[in-house]
């Protein structure tokens, strides 16, 4: 019976999305990628669909790549794909994708998982989950963003430190640097996460998916052409069905029922 490495479900809004090789501590492989990458696809074309849910079976997250697969890129031809050609192409549609992401860390998240993790939009974790960089312990050098991102997340000091002793942290530590926003009792860590999901999913999706466009972009343009940035989208904005239905709603004093367009 063929393995299925990634559970994909829907709750009413939410789409949770559940890496599970428990064995290998749900490391990425390039079957796990292809079913992350269609998955996202069915997600970004379902307007019934409002959120997403990353997370884990297991004792684990994600405890990075799949070394085998990793090593095996160096038998391709030149100018094939390998395995890091394909985990940053997903990485990136996860990192962009329109709808808001939740990661989950239900357990150990390190190497490639941390850059998984680093991808969603809004971090949460169990009370045992633990975070590290890692790739220093082994000689490897970071390939999803580990050095390019982490520095952007957390303060520069802690992301150094990190990236250079390799060492875990607990998720309440990181919760002190930013990159991780709420911690739960392992047993409630689901649960919390799908109230968060489902409470995201209330709101208005095209002002989320510009919220996140704006916010995302901001740390790569100045002060003043990030206030541009976000006038313009301001701007589209006012047109909206949705915004008209927020004015609305707020006057009858109830709550909205935003539609997306």
């Amino acid at each position: 019976m063929t393995e299925d490495v990634l559970l994909y479900e829907t709750i009413g809004p939410v789409a949770r999305l559940t890496l599970n090789r428990p064995k290998a501590m749900n490391a990425l492989n390039l079957a796990v990628l292809f079913e992350l990458e269609q998955h996202l696809g069915e997600i970004a074309a379902d307007d019934d669909l409002r959120t997403v849910i990353l997370t884990g079976s297991g004792p684990a997250f994600c405890a990075g790549a799949d070394l085998k697969e990793v090593l095996a890129g160096s038998s391709l031809a030149a100018g094939e794909a390998d395995f890091l050609d394909r985990a940053n192409q997903v990485f990136g549609l996860l990192r962009n994708f329109p709808k808001p992401v939740i990661a989950a860390l239900n357990g150990v998240t390190m190497a490639g998982g941390l850059e998984l993790a680093m991808c969603a939009d809004i971090v949460v974790a169990a009370q045992s989950a633990t975070l590290a960089d890692a790739h220093a312990n082994f000689g490897v050098y970071p390939g999803a963003g580990g050095a390019a991102v982490l520095p952007r997340l957390i303060p520069l000091n802690m992301a150094m430190y990190l990236l250079m002793t390799g060492k875990s942290l607990s998720a309440t530590e990181m919760k002190v640097y930013g990159l991780v926003c709420e911690v739960h009792a392992d047993a409630a860590l689901a649960d919390a996460a799908l109230a968060l999901a489902q409470q995201i999913a209330k709101k208005s999706p095209i002002a989320l998916r510009r919220m996140k466009e704006v916010a995302r972009a901001s740390s790569d343009k100045s002060r003043d052409d990030a206030l541009q940035h976000e006038q313009v989208m301001l701007r589209q904005h006012l047109r909206t069905a949705d915004f008209q239905e927020g004015l609305l709603a707020f006057g009858e004093r109830r709550a909205p029922h935003f539609k997306g367009y």
